[in-house]
Parts: C-alpha cells; sequence; structure tokens
C-alpha cells in the first residue's frame, strides 16, 4: 500500500519530514538525546563522520566509533517529540521512500536514550545510572494507538492507578517494557529502573511553584508504590514513548539516565556534565564491544 504525501511527508531532498535525515544517512544504532548541543560530544568521539544535520531540535551525526556505524540524535524535550522521531526513524528504515510503500523485509533498529533524571527512592544516589526497564507513560500516547494491549502491563497500570489514587481527569497511564536485549547489555552497570515519563517538568513531576497540584500527595504515593517486587525509581520524560513505539513497530529500545535531582532528598547536582559524558562512554563501549 502507498503511504499518502499528507501522512508522511518526504522533503525535496529525499529526507525525512522534521529530521531531515536520509535513509542512507541513518545507522541501524542511534544513540537519543534530549539536547542538540550533547550531539556534538560525537564529533571527537567518532573516528569518521558520514553525515551531519539540524533541523530545529532536532540534530544529528553519523559516523564511526570502534569500527560501527552509529547515528547520534536529539530529540527535544516530552512525548510528542518522541512520536515523530521514533516514527520517522522507523519510516527511514523500513519505507522506501521512492515508492512510498514498506518495504518487504524488516529492519530493526537498535535506540539508546541517554538522559538525565530526578531520583525518587532515597537509596539512589546523585551521579547513578538507572535504566529503565519499565517504564510509566503518564501522557497518553500510546493510547492514540491502536492493540497499545498488547505491548504494556495492565496488571501493573490497575494496581498503579488504585495505590496511587489516580486523578480521573488525567490520561490513562501505560506500562511498558525496554527492549530485553538491551536490559541484559547494561543491567550490570546500571540501577535496576521502574521510571515515570511525565508530561511536563513542574506539575506532572510533583513540583509545587504557584499552581496546587491535582495529586498532592503524588511524589509520596510514586515513592510507596511496589508491585512484584518493582518500585518507582525515578523521574524523566520521554522514555515510555520510546519504549511504546519501539515495541509496536519491531524495534529494540530502552533509556538510560543520569541522576541529577534527588526528589527524595530534595538535592540537586548542576554540575552534571561529566556524569552524562561518563554515561555517553558506557553506552558507547557497551554497543560496539
Amino acid at each position: 500500500m502507498k503511504i499518502p504525501e499528507s501522512e508522511l511527508i518526504i522533503n525535496g531532498d529525499g529526507s525525512v519530514f522534521h529530521l531531515h535525515i536520509k535513509p542512507e544517512e541513518l545507522a541501524d544504532t542511534v544513540v537519543l538525546f534530549g539536547d542538540p548541543d550533547r550531539v556534538k560530544m560525537f564529533e571527537p568521539l567518532f573516528e569518521k563522520i558520514d553525515a551531519q544535520g539540524r533541523n530545529r531540535e532536532f540534530a544529528f551525526c553519523t559516523g564511526w566509533y570502534h569500527g560501527k556505524r552509529i547515528t547520534a540524535l536529539s530529540h527535544g524535550i516530552g512525548c510528542d517529540n518522541i512520536d515523530i522521531v521514533a516514527t520517522e526513524l522507523d519510516a527511514l528504515a523500513n519505507i522506501d521512500f521512492k515508492t512510498r510503500e514498506v518495504k518487504p523485509e524488516h529492519k530493526t533498529l537498535t535506540m539508546v536514550r541517554i538522559g538525565t533524571c530526578g531520583a525518587i527512592q532515597p537509596e539512589i544516589p546523585l551521579g547513578s545510572f538507572v535504566l529503565s526497564q519499565i517504564s510509566v507513560g503518564c501522557d497518553g500516547l500510546m493510547n492514540w494507538y491502536a492493540d497499545r494491549d498488547k505491548i504494556a502491563l495492565p496488571d501493573f497500570e490497575e494496581a498503579f492507578k488504585k495505590a496511587v489514587h489516580w486523578d480521573r481527569h488525567l490520561p490513562d497511564p501505560y506500562f511498558v517494557r525496554a527492549s530485553q536485549k538491551l536490559i541484559d547489555l547494561f543491567q550490570d552497570c546500571t540501577v535496576k529502573g521502574m521510571t515515570i515519563s511525565a508530561s511536563g517538568f513542574y506539575g506532572p513531576q510533583g513540583r509545587v511553584v504557584r499552581q496546587r497540584l491535582a495529586m498532592p500527595n503524588m511524589l509520596e504515593e510514586f515513592e510507596k508504590f511496589e508491585y512484584k517486587g518493582w518500585k518507582i525509581t525515578n523521574f524523566e520524560m520521554e522514555g515510555s514513548a520510546l519504549a511504546g513505539i519501539a515495541a509496536q513497530l519491531g524495534h529494540d529500545a530502552i533509556t538510560v539516565c543520569c541522576v541529577i535531582a534527588h526528589r527524595y532528598l530534595k538535592d540537586a547536582n548542576t554540575d552534571y556534565k561529566g556524569g552524562v559524558q561518563g554515561l555517553v562512554k558506557l553506552v558507547m563501549d557497551r554497543l560496539t564491544n
């Protein structure tokens, strides 16, 4: 079936609409960041650079690291941006841009998001790396797609909504497991995480500035929630959308974050660049060994 031009927009130069990446410029392994400036970290790391560019918050650089071709790509902030990024990455890999038809052979991408987060549990120290083995989407994104229950954990969802007194005006949360292949690759050097992907930085993460919260006891209830040996470990803002879309489209994806704030201890580290750089090196070495 030919995909209409209105559904998948291809730029005049043959690149995909938002990312401005051409199919031949994308590697099978993609490392993702929120901040476009973090992509610049890769320029000195790469032995050779094949392609690079930027459109809005979407900066990319494709090159070679330890003999493996990797694309570094920024996605901006929020699950809505991940809807754009993950969908367009899949299109680059699995749709023929000339015929606008799905390719007969599916290509599986490996996508690792490197981010920063706020810890919820007291035993997780600042500077540690949390691997989101399960992501909790509070944004409602996956509820827009059919068959979301096939990639979700409905028993976790029901237990969570009951335990934290989920407000009826909020979207139904969705729980999604990351790729087991990537969990196995990183679990020995990270903290086991069940991560909230919040739909904002302030109220959706329980921060109070001038507006009152719909769920004033949210942080306490998130910290106390436990189900089947899992606890909520941290907040970030994109992992659930990446895990959910990747699972539906047949890709391997996971999020790993450096803890730069501690919500339980009310502490933060604003000088965290060294920690993120260390996490980048760890991820790159694991992906290429």
